[in-house]
C-alpha cells in the first residue's frame, strides 16, 4: 500500500498538486455510497477543512455516485486514479493520434459520469437534431460524446494506416524498442543512444508519442530506436487499448531494451507490470535485454551493481548520464544485431549501379574492387538484406 500511494503521490505531483496530507484506510469492503467508511470521510472532511485542500486523490477507481457522494461531503474535487491519469496524459498529449486517443478513453471515462447540471438540465427538449421530444439533456450530451468517439476513431484508423505504412518500410531495418515503467529514463537514454533532442522531463508519462531515431554514431545496418509510453500499475485498460499504435512498435522491435530505475525501492514491482503490459499486447516473445537504470541514484552504487548482476546476469547496469555506460550499451545491441550477419561477396553488375545507395546503407562494405562486368562488394549483412539486392 506504501508504494502505490507513494506513486499516486508522483502522479498528483506531475498535475502541479500538492500533497498536503495522506489518510489510509483498512476494511474489509469498500462503501458502496463513498468507497471510504463514514469514519474516514470525517476524517478527510476534516482534512479537507484544515488544509484548505482543493483536490482529493484516491488511489482506487470510483463509481460516479461514490465520487459525487464524496464531493458533497468534504466540498472538494475528487478524482480516482484514472481521472489522475487521464488528466497528465491529456496534457502531455502531442501529436494527432495521441490526443486522439487519449480524448476517446476521457470521453468513455466521462459518459457514464455524466449528471445534469443547472437549472432546466432536466427538461425534455426536441428541435433539430434532436430526438424529439424525449431527449433530455444528459441524453444529448451523450449522444454527442458517442458522435464524438465515432469521429475520433475513423482519424485514429486513417492515421494508423499511415504509421502502418511507415511501419512497413521499417521492416527490413534492425528496430530496438524502449519499453518500460514511466519515469525509468527512457527518453534520457533515447538521446543519449541517439544524439537527439527527444522530450525529456521529470515526471510520469513525459513520453506518448512514439519516437523513431537513428543509433549514433551510426553503424551499417542501421539501428532504428524507438522511445514507446510508460508503463504503470493499474494503467486503465482502455489506455492499454487505445495506444495499440505506440505499442505496436514494441510488437514489431527485433530487440526489446527493458529499462528499469534502479534506484527506485518498487524496481521489482515495475519490471514485473511491464512485463505482464508486454504480455498482454503479444510482445512476451520478443528478445528482451534488461537495463538497470539510474544506477547512480542508488543509495550504495556498488552493491546495487553486485546484487543486481547476481540477480539478473546478462542485463545491463548504467547510467544513461554517463557516456561510458551508453558506450557499453550502444556496443551490446551492435552485438546483437551482428550475431544474425553474414559475410559474403555481393556481385553488382556496373548496369545496377543504381543499387549502391542501398548497399552503403543496409551493410557494412568491407571491401570494394572492380571487375570487367562486376563491382564485387565484400558486405557483411542479414540474409534477408543480401537476398533482396541479388534478387533485384
Amino acid at each position: 500500500m506504501a508504494q502505490s500511494l507513494a506513486e499516486l503521490g508522483r502522479l498528483a505531483h506531475t498535475l502541479g498538486l500538492t500533497v498536503v496530507d495522506t489518510i489510509t484506510q483498512n476494511r474489509a469492503s469498500f462503501h458502496p455510497g463513498t468507497y471510504l467508511g463514514s469514519g474516514k470521510v470525517a476524517e478527510l472532511k476534516t482534512a479537507v477543512t484544515v488544509h484548505k485542500a482543493g483536490v482529493v486523490v484516491l488511489d482506487h477507481e470510483l463509481s460516479p455516485s461514490q465520487a459525487r457522494n464524496l464531493e458533497k461531503e468534504t466540498g472538494a474535487e475528487v478524482m480516482d486514479r484514472t481521472a489522475v491519469i487521464l488528466e497528465i496524459f491529456h496534457r502531455h498529449a502531442r501529436s494527432r493520434a495521441a490526443k486522439a486517443q487519449v480524448e476517446i478513453v476521457r470521453l468513455e471515462y466521462m459518459a457514464p459520469r455524466l449528471r445534469e447540471a443547472g437549472k432546466g438540465r432536466d427538461r425534455q427538449r426536441g428541435g433539430i437534431g434532436g430526438k424529439g421530444a424525449g431527449e433530455s439533456g444528459m441524453e444529448l450530451d451523450r449522444r454527442k460524446i458517442r458522435d464524438r468517439i465515432a469521429e475520433l476513431s475513423a482519424e485514429l484508423r486513417s492515421l494508423e494506416e499511415e504509421q502502418s505504412t511507415q511501419r512497413a518500410r521499417r521492416r527490413t531495418l534492425n528496430r530496438v524498442a524502449l519499453v518500460g515503467y514511466t519515469n525509468a529514463g527512457k527518453s534520457t537514454l533515447m538521446r543519449a543512444l541517439t544524439g537527439s533532442e527527444v522530450y525529456v522531463a521529470d515526471k510520469l508519462f513525459a513520453t506518448l508519442d512514439t519516437t523513431v531515431r537513428t543509433l549514433h554514431p551510426e553503424t551499417r545496418p542501421r539501428i532504428l530506436i524507438s522511445d514507446t509510453v510508460g508503463f504503470i500499475n493499474k494503467l486503465p485498460h482502455g489506455l492499454v487499448a487505445s495506444f495499440k499504435s505506440t505499442l505496436d512498435e514494441a510488437l514489431e522491435a527485433s530487440l526489446l531494451v527493458h529499462v528499469i530505475d534502479a534506484s527506485d525501492p518498487a524496481h521489482e514491482r515495475q519490471l514485473a507490470v511491464t512485463a505482464q503490459v508486454l504480455a498482454e499486447i503479444g510482445a512476451a516473445d520478443v528478445p528482451r535485454l534488461l537495463v538497470f537504470n539510474k544506477i547512480d541514484r542508488a543509495s550504495d552504487e556498488a552493491a546495487a551493481c553486485v546484487r543486481l548482476a547476481t540477480r539478473w546476469p546478462e542485463a545491463v547496469v548504467m547510467s544513461a548520464r554517463r557516456s561510458d555506460d551508453v558506450a557499453h550499451l550502444r556496443q551490446s545491441l551492435i552485438d546483437f544485431f551482428g550475431r544474425h550477419l553474414v559475410e559474403e561477396d555481393l556481385r553488382i553488375p556496373y548496369s545496377r549501379q543504381d543499387l549502391r545507395g542501398e548497399i552503403f546503407e543496409h551493410c557494412q562494405v568491407l571491401e570494394e574492387r572492380y571487375e570487367e562486368n562486376d563491382v564485387v562488394f565484400r558486405v557483411r549483412a542479414a540474409p534477408a538484406h543480401l537476398a533482396r539486392l541479388r534478387a533485384a
